[in-house]
């Protein structure tokens, strides 16, 4: 019996991996306007709202910082979406730095993410994974090369010397983690409707650069826009599978990216004009991301 248990539970694992496989197999055929998955309603009892996710949701330098250990603000997309739904209970546990293993482990006074659901939560955002792939490190390899070849492409040069994508393969091994925290969300809430929330547009989507305004390499910009366009890509499909739904914020903030002018602009350059984070949504862009969410909810606009 012990064993037939066991052959039994390593078959579904085996059937799930190779399902992931098949997922992430396909990122480079599916295109970026793959339709949203559909409507999974919360089931009986689901009252409350909770947010899970990194310094994205998070709002860090957004004013007011109601968490200074987290660089959480009330003015982050899952407060404005709580506003407008006026849930019975809101819990932001969204932390700056947060990866997928904080999930499961606290982060400074910051409990372990999952421990903010239970049984009676019945909507979830999490936004997750960036730091996981290491969005900052990628930055600041990048502004560092970018003056060897100023108008060639160092940074790309770096990452697939060898033959083989570093960033492309961080983000294929970051899939079955952000399907485990996907699994975890289920189990902790499992009358839950669950919105995967994806990444805004961080730089121009044709490609062009805006050196020095963001210190990267000309020809860099396009594979770097291509990294987070499979990173996002990643969380759709990985959402899929686990029967979630991807929320698209990459597509309202385009045109909106870091190297927009002060008065256009969503995402916050590295030398940042409005109180955000570098290379993060300021307060226009947790406004569009609430849009995104809110578009996706009954009665949300």
């Amino acid at each position: 019996m012990g064993y037939g248990t066991r052959t039994a539970g390593g078959t579904r694992v085996r059937r799930r991996r190779a399902v992931l496989g098949t997922v992430l197999g396909g990122c480079a055929l599916v295109a970026a306007a793959t339709p949203p998955a559909a409507a999974h309603p919360a089931g009986p009892g689901g009252t409350g709202y909770a947010a899970l996710g990194d310094s994205y949701t998070s709002g860090p330098g957004i004013p007011a910082q109601v968490d200074p250990g987290c660089a959480r603000s009330d003015h982050n997309y899952p407060s404005l979406v709580a506003a407008r739904l006026k849930p019975a209970a809101f819990t932001d546990v969204s932390c700056g730095g947060a990866t997928t293993a904080e999930m499961w482990r606290a982060q400074g006074a910051n409990p372990p993410q999952l421990d903010a659901l239970g049984r009676r939560t019945g909507l979830v955002t999490v936004q997750i994974g960036g730091n996981d792939v290491g969005f900052g490190p990628i930055i600041a390899t990048c502004a560092r090369l970018a003056a060897q070849d100023p108008a060639g492409n160092p940074c790309q040069r770096s990452y697939t010397a060898g033959g083989r994508d570093r960033l492309a393969l961080a983000v294929v091994q970051t899939a079955p983690k952000i399907d485990r925290v996907l699994r975890a969300v289920r189990a902790r809430a499992p009358h839950a409707r669950v919105l995967v929330v994806g990444y805004p547009d961080l730089l121009p989507e044709d490609g062009s650069g805006c050196f020095p305004q963001v210190p990267f390499a000309q020809q860099d910009f396009a594979y770097l826009r291509d990294t987070e366009k499979r990173l996002n890509l990643m969380l759709r499909l990985v959402a899929a599978v686990n029967r979630a739904e991807y929320v698209d914020t990459y597509r309202p903030t385009a045109g909106h990216d870091m190297c927009r002018s002060p008065e256009v602009r969503w995402i916050e350059p590295l030398r940042p004009d409005s109180p955000a984070a570098p290379a993060h949504p300021n307060a226009l862009g947790e406004a569009a991301m609430a849009r995104a969410v809110l578009d996706r909810l009954p009665h949300g606009r």
